[in-house]
């Protein structure tokens, strides 16, 4: 719904959108009722969209692509920073990243890494979670977690590793039903050709060497082959793309893969949890 509330909170990226529309309209010597018989709107929307009182959606978006991009993409452009804007803050800067990496090398040890959700678990988790959000916002934060799969068919294909700590398979999130359909979700993903998926068992520490103690992160190569690394916890997060820092993680990664079970030990293990004969 519009609202003055909405003009003093728009995001940068939906004010850069209502004032290049805003131009283009006029440069083309249209009103606003015109616009809007282009777009398939109201007159009253396409203003709220100029003035920011109802920042333009993802459906008008496509359409002032089709009437007013002219090849540009400017639109198609501001569709995907805009969905970026809707992240937690924290997440924002990490978002853009996953979606462009070369490779991403994983590590989970609270709950099953984003990327791997089902939708199910994902609206549990988010539903569950504290502070408790509205159910619009928990909706939102879920639509915007699938979203983030289309990074496993993208062309070029990028390369994807994830190490998920054994407590993680078994910690219930949603129900068992729920929790089924994510294991046998995970087994599904493992049969991608870019994707290896392992699991450090339970036990990894018994032999007195353990490298994973520190918790999970997550390693990003850019198209420019950056070494980065993401860590977030209890709402807060950090991007390291100091050379020297980047390295120390990255050897840690490597240790805790080696802790791990091998890739059909892991998926056998899901299997069995999930209740799949082996």
């Amino acid at each position: 719904m519009a609202s003055a509330e909405n003009k003093q909170t728009a995001s940068p990226m939906a004010l850069m959108v209502a004032e290049v529309v805003r131009t283009m309209r006029i440069q083309r010597g249209w009103t606003q009722e015109q616009l809007g018989l282009e777009l398939g709107y109201s007159a009253a929307a396409v203003s709220a969209m100029e003035t920011c009182a109802q920042p333009a959606s993802d459906a008008m978006l496509v359409e002032l692509e089709r009437v007013l991009g002219n090849g540009t993409t400017v639109f198609d452009t501001a569709r995907r920073y805009m969905r970026m804007e809707k992240y937690p803050q924290q997440f924002q800067d990490y978002a853009l990243l996953e979606q462009a990496a070369l490779s991403l090398q994983l590590f989970a040890t609270n709950v099953i890494h984003g990327l791997f959700q089902t939708e199910a678990y994902a609206r549990a988790l988010i539903g569950g979670g504290y502070p408790p959000l509205s159910e619009q916002r928990v909706e939102e934060l879920v639509q915007l977690r699938m979203e983030r799969t289309v990074l496993f068919d993208r062309d070029p294909l990028p390369m994807i590793e994830i190490i998920i700590d054994e407590a993680v398979l078994r910690r219930v999130i949603g129900g068992e039903e729920v929790m089924r359909e994510q294991l046998l979700h995970l087994v599904e993903c493992a049969r991608r050709r870019n994707v290896t998926l392992l699991v450090l068992p339970l036990d990894a520490g018994k032999y007195g060497e353990y490298a994973a103690g520190h918790g999970e992160m997550n390693l990003v190569e850019t198209p420019t082959h950056e070494h980065l690394v993401y860590l977030e916890a209890q709402d807060e997060s950090l991007l390291i793309s100091d050379p020297a820092k980047a390295s120390t993680y990255a050897r840690r990664y490597a240790m805790i893969r080696a802790q791990a079970l091998g890739p059909r030990e892991s998926l056998d293990l899901i299997k069995r949890l999930a209740g799949v004969a082996v």
